[in-house]
């Protein structure tokens, strides 16, 4: 990946740099992945990246949108994507949150219980129309992945229990302002093994077998998102294989005559995009340590912080041939701001620029303001 380095020389860090030719060529290797096939359609969540120039760039590209909160319906609406292929996730939908997607005429809402479905019948009552929805079920799938970005287990707050899958489903069909369309699925984030996939793909084969024994027709499949990207080694793997991924339900997945199936992808379409740039304000030597200490924190990137994340670091503008062993660490009054510790790289100095890869997913959007620190800004390239 090329960086505009007098560009970024003055710009005042740090910030997020956003390379749309990477986006584009990933939005298009994922199209490709599914063009072959009419019912397979690509969501993108809303959660990953909300910058306004990327979510522009991946409406025009025709995706629909996974959004998780009224907040992001609006971002979604505003971006360009259709509310025709908006669906709306999340395990504590506000009322006001239902009411703007009733309002907009959403696709489908991702029903998590049994209260939250019949507060969307009361307020669809309200509004004298039918909610499309889809049930997201539980399905006790171990992704072997983060256990803060694993959703698929019983233990999680997510979902429906399967043994409760076909009550509820029964209980949907049976209230006026309710309009039963399908299942919905996510089973954690970050999965670069598809055997998970091929396990999901089973699991939903057998539930679908115990709606069949019911008579009960449904027409979408929701296998949610979760593929993983390559935070090692970025530039060998911009893109991740969406092929492999799609041809793991392909292969595993038995569809009804009809039934439509959605991708839910966010980190895989938006990480490889994104580049946190700092800049070195000291280099501390300690007894036992040797510290890079930045002008960017766990405000700007908490993903090291909050899941252990690894990103790969890079100083953009030393030419130094000597290299050094650092904890690279932020400015924030915690011992936990630290982006990694004992990693090798060139000697800097003060004002070098360093750059945070792959920090496309989750970045940005999962910034904060914590010690009054300014939110960082975005560049777009040229």
């Amino acid at each position: 990946m090329q960086f505009p380095i007098d560009r970024f020389q003055q710009q005042t860090t740090p910030f997020y740099y956003y390379d749309l030719r990477i986006l584009q060529n990933t939005l298009e290797a994922a199209k490709r992945a599914v063009e072959e096939y009419d019912n397979y359609h690509l969501h993108y969540a809303i959660k990953a990246n909300t910058n306004p120039k990327i979510l522009k760039q991946i409406s025009l590209s025709g995706f629909g949108a996974d959004c998780v909160s009224g907040g992001e319906i609006k971002a979604a609406l505003a971006a360009g994507f259709p509310a025709s292929s908006i669906v709306f996730a999340g395990v504590g939908k506000a009322d006001w949150e239902i009411k703007l997607a009733l309002e907009a005429q959403i696709s489908c809402f991702n029903v998590e219980s049994i209260p939250e479905l019949y507060v969307i019948n009361d307020l669809a009552a309200e509004q004298r129309v039918r909610a499309n929805i889809a049930f997201r079920i539980t399905p006790n799938i171990d992704a072997h992945t983060n256990a803060k970005i694993t959703t698929g287990l019983n233990e999680n707050k997510f979902g429906i229990a399967m043994e409760d899958m076909v009550s509820a489903v029964k209980e949907a069909k049976s209230l006026p302002y309710i309009n039963y369309m399908g299942l919905h699925f996510h089973i954690g984030s970050q999965i670069l093994d598809c055997s998970s996939f091929a396990v999901l793909s089973e699991r939903i084969n057998e539930l679908q077998d115990q709606l069949d024994a019911e008579s009960i027709k449904t027409s979408s499949i929701n296998v949610g998102g979760g593929l993983g990207v390559d935070y090692e080694h970025p530039d060998e793997h911009l893109i991740p294989d969406f092929k492999k991924y799609v041809n793991t339900f392909r292969q595993h997945l038995k569809l009804r005559s009809g039934q439509q199936v959605h991708f839910e992808l966010g980190r895989s379409i938006v990480a490889q995009c994104g580049t946190l740039i700092s800049r070195i304000l000291y280099i501390k030597g300690g007894h036992h340590k040797k510290f890079i200490i930045l002008d960017a924190g766990f405000t700007d990137l908490i993903r090291p912080a909050m899941y252990d994340a690894f990103h790969l670091v890079q100083n953009l503008t030393t030419t130094a041939q000597k290299v050094e062993k650092y904890d690279i660490v932020g400015p924030i009054c915690e011992s936990s701001d630290v982006f990694i510790k004992d990693f090798n790289m060139p000697e800097g100095k003060r004002g070098d620029l360093i750059a945070f890869r792959s920090a496309g997913a989750y970045g940005e959007i999962m910034a904060s303001q914590y010690n009054c620190r300014p939110l960082p800004n975005s560049i777009i390239s040229e």
